[in-house]
Order: C-alpha cells, then sequence, then structure tokens
C-alpha cells in the first residue's frame, strides 16, 4: 500500500486493463507544481493548467480510464485521482493570485509618483482673439474720450429698427435677414436678436445729455454664414452727437483709429457714398495698405455717416439744433486683417492650435 499527496493510503493498481501511465500521481503534483511556477502570466498559466486538468490532461486521463477497473479499484483510485485534481487546482489559484499581485505591482512602480518632485501646475491660458480685438478698440476709442456701453442682445423691435428710421416695411425686417424671438415685452413689443449694437446708440443717448460720444462694442445676430460671415458676430458701433460736428470729424477720427489699429500710417482711407436708414448723408469707409500681402487693395472695414434728423429726434434732441456722425464696424474682419486669418470661422472652431498664436 502506497500513500497519495494527503498522506491517505492508496492502491498502485496493476490490473492489466488500466494503463497507469508513466509518473505516479505524486510525479504529477510535483509536475504541476513546477509548471505553475514557471508561468510568468495568465496566457502561461492557462497553457500549463491545460496540461494536467484540460481535455486532454494527465489527470482528465486517469479520470477516463477509472471506467476499467472493478468497483473495489476504482473507490480507491478515484479517491486518490480526486485528491490530486484538488491539489493542482490549489497551485493554479495560487499561482493566479500570484501573477495578478506581481502585475499590480509592476504598474505602482511604473506608475509611481515621485512627490519630492515639483508639481507640474495647469498651463497659462489666454484671451480669444476676438477678446484682444475688442479691448484693443476699446483702449482706443477710450483715449479719445468716448465712453463704452453695452446693452441686450434680445433686443426691442423699436430700439433695433423704428428708432433708427427703418420702417416697418424695410428689407432689413425680413425673415431672411433677422431671428425674431417668439415673444414679447412687457410693452407689447416684438423682440428679436439685435443685428447691430446701433440700438445701444439710442439707449445710452436717451440717458446722456450732449456731448454724446460712445462706442457699443458686442454681439450680434444675422442669417449669415459662409468664410467671411457668421450669424453671430461681433460689432462696435460709434456715435458721436453735439452741436457742431461734421463729416470732417468723422473722417478724421475713423482714419486716427485705423492707424492706430493697425499700428501703422502707411494707409489710405476713403469714404464712398452708400444708403442707410439712419444716417444721411451716409458713406462706406475703406481702406489700402501700401505694403504686406494684402497691399494695393481697397477693403471695405465699416459703414457710417451724419445721424439722420429722425434718429437725432428719436433720441429727445433738436435736429436743429444737434447733429452728429455716426460709424459701424465688424470686429472679425479688423480681427481678421490685423492678424491676417483667411476665415473667420476659425475663431469660433475652439483649435487650440490656432488659438494659442494669439497669446505668445
Amino acid at each position: 500500500m502506497r500513500t497519495g499527496p494527503s498522506g491517505a493510503p492508496f492502491l498502485l493498481v496493476t490490473d492489466r486493463n488500466f494503463d497507469p501511465m508513466d509518473a505516479s500521481l505524486q510525479q504529477i503534483v510535483e509536475d504541476a507544481r513546477a509548471a505553475m511556477a514557471a508561468a510568468a502570466e495568465p496566457a502561461a498559466l492557462a497553457n500549463a493548467k491545460a496540461r494536467f486538468l484540460g481535455k486532454d490532461g494527465a489527470l482528465t486521463q486517469r479520470m477516463k480510464a477509472l471506467g476499467k477497473l472493478s468497483a473495489e479499484e476504482r473507490s480507491v483510485v478515484g479517491r486518490e485521482l480526486n485528491e490530486v485534481k484538488q491539489a493542482v487546482e490549489r497551485l493554479v489559484v495560487e499561482r493566479e493570485a500570484a501573477i495578478e499581485q506581481a502585475q499590480l505591482q509592476g504598474r505602482l512602480a511604473q506608475e509611481a509618483i515621485d512627490v519630492t518632485l515639483p508639481g507640474r501646475g495647469l498651463g497659462a491660458g489666454g484671451l480669444h482673439p476676438i477678446t484682444l480685438t475688442i479691448e484693443r478698440i476699446e483702449a482706443i476709442f477710450r483715449s479719445i474720450g468716448f465712453d463704452v456701453a453695452d446693452g441686450p442682445e434680445i433686443e426691442e423691435d423699436f430700439y433695433n429698427f423704428t428708432a433708427l428710421n427703418t420702417p416697418e416695411n424695410h428689407p432689413a425686417r425680413s425673415m431672411h435677414d433677422t431671428f425674431y424671438v417668439d415673444a414679447r415685452d412687457a410693452n407689447g413689443h416684438g423682440l428679436l436678436l439685435r443685428t447691430h449694437t446701433s440700438p445701444m446708440q439710442i439707449r445710452y443717448a436717451r440717458m446722456h445729455k450732449p456731448p454724446i460720444k460712445v462706442i457699443a462694442p458686442g454681439k450680434t445676430y444675422r442669417v449669415d454664414s459662409d468664410a467671411t460671415h457668421s450669424p453671430m458676430f461681433h460689432q462696435f458701433e460709434g456715435l458721436w452727437v453735439d452741436e457742431d460736428i461734421s463729416f470732417t470729424d468723422l473722417k478724421s477720427v475713423y482714419t486716427d483709429f485705423l492707424r492706430q489699429f493697425f499700428e501703422t500710417d502707411e494707409l489710405d482711407v476713403r469714404f464712398r457714398p452708400s444708403y442707410f436708414p439712419f444716417t444721411e448723408p451716409s458713406a462706406e469707409i475703406d481702406m489700402r495698405f501700401h505694403d504686406g500681402p494684402l497691399a494695393g487693395r481697397w477693403l471695405e472695414v465699416s459703414g457710417s455717416g451724419q445721424v439722420h434728423p429722425n434718429v437725432v429726434r428719436n433720441i429727445g434732441l433738436d435736429p436743429e439744433r444737434y447733429i452728429g456722425f455716426a460709424f459701424g464696424s465688424g470686429v472679425e474682419r479688423l480681427a481678421m486683417l490685423r492678424y491676417g486669418v483667411g476665415d473667420l470661422r476659425l475663431f469660433y472652431e475652439s483649435d487650440l492650435r490656432f488659438l494659442a498664436q494669439f497669446n505668445v
């Protein structure tokens, strides 16, 4: 009688119909222990397990041979085989846990943080190029005595159109040009997303006495979208009203602004006759650089004119006594010219590679 891996006696079967294979049960356990110890990763462990417990494994083959034994022999040998199988399974579980622990330790070592190193910190942020442009515009006009005003983007129909001498049948009120809001204010006036910042000229002028010098930068909205237009864009309007203001003052102020904004005197400015309902006479303002990639090309940068008498009257002043000028310019257009950007949509795609260039 011999003892098995558990210490219990078992019978070494010598029946001629039973193939005990070459190795004893004790040897199978030793071989399994060595195979499991050599497995350094889950895949190798799976292969080692299959060698003993798989479909064609050593213990599986012995289990299959039990049917050839007598009932008495099958009882003894079967018990010993189960003990060996349990021993091998324990070796698999132990090795599996050891491999997992080793992998965890490896990851911890690889991902270890040296707490003695200085902190990385967050990268410094920066202002959007449109914000930088607006700040530059405000600084220039403040330097010559203009106030800066801000107001609602959801505007009353009255301030956006009527007070600016734009009658109800004017094309600017078309749904193709304007975003209307399905609501009315407390006075029953229609609401819309403002199409320009000119309403702030009316609001500001009604709250201040002449002389009135103000610019109104901010977001505006129109149904328009392509490489040089956006449904939402930024604009700044300027207004100067007093008893003795002429078109000459408009030309002087805006020409000086362009030369300060682009930091060069090497540019030309011209005023082309045009039409706007809120100014009379009206003019488009063009500029031309003397050098650079845009040299020689006239570029439209603003609409302008003397304030229409009806608008002066709507802000509560006597048009026989007060006169003034107004202008309106697109912030994005000036930014594109200053920074050499060819597509307005780049400003709004939130690509940090593009935006980071303006904060160096």
